[in-house]
């Protein structure tokens, strides 16, 4: 291989993606079989959930979290765009950014839907500028990174947002995370994608998000396969 002008190397990069475990083309064909818009597809056949995104934006509806109407929209790891398309719905901001580490995702995303693809870069926001963005969110996303990921966009979701404006994730926390739960993750998801499932603690994201002038308006339960996973919605001090 050296005389070729190749060396084999062991990767540095585990944090797995979005195109690793969503693979466009096989699941846009797979959608298409089925008779299914895509983003249902994934709740109800590939996650067994059926609903469970129309059941999210539905509770942030009732949250007051779209009442605002808000301009911009900052998507983080939208994948394929089951709750942009729907918060476009309930907002129809003038500005909607993603940050998709997978570009086929992104592209289909962009073409689609007209929203802006940012670059990603070790997880920052750095193209969106400070107290910029109405709206954060991301989902299911937080459980599918490392801690020390997961933490720098926690920093960087807090500086894009305006004073008043709202920031949304979902993590899974102990409070998703009973004994009997633990053995069904051992049982069934023993696979595992890299980090996947990873846990944070909810007093964690509080008391952080409290530094950063953010307060935690209201949690709810989201599921997430056999399990669920905690949304948490934040508001910056206005």
């Amino acid at each position: 291989m050296g005389r070729a002008g190749f060396d084999i190397v062991r990767s540095t990069n585990n944090r797995g993606g979005v195109d690793d475990f969503l693979p466009f083309e096989a699941t846009m064909r797979a959608a298409r079989a089925a008779g299914l818009p895509v983003g249902d597809y994934i709740d109800e056949v590939m996650n067994g959930t059926p609903g469970a995104t129309r059941s999210t934006i539905d509770a942030l509806r009732a949250l007051g979290v779209f009442a605002a109407g808000p301009d911009t929209v900052l998507e983080i790891g939208p994948g394929s765009g089951r709750y942009l398309e729907k918060t476009m719905k309930e907002c129809s901001p003038g500005r909607y950014e993603i940050y998709e580490t997978a570009a086929p995702w992104a592209e289909y995303l962009v073409n689609t839907f007209k929203v802006i693809a940012r670059p990603t870069t070790d997880c920052s926001l750095a193209p969106t500028p400070d107290s910029s963005v109405d709206l954060v969110q991301a989902h299911k996303v937080f459980n599918t990174v490392t801690f020390l990921s997961a933490s720098r966009y926690f920093f960087e979701m807090a500086r894009v947002t305006r004073p008043g404006g709202r920031i949304v994730f979902d993590v899974m926390t102990e409070t998703c995370l009973d004994p009997a739960t633990m053995r069904a993750w051992v049982a069934k998801g023993g696979d595992g994608h890299d980090s996947y499932p990873a846990a944070m603690p909810r007093q964690t994201c509080v008391d952080l998000f409290a530094t950063l002038g953010c307060a935690l308006e209201a949690s709810f339960l989201a599921p997430v396969g056999f399990a669920s996973t905690e949304v948490l919605v934040f508001a910056k001090e206005a």
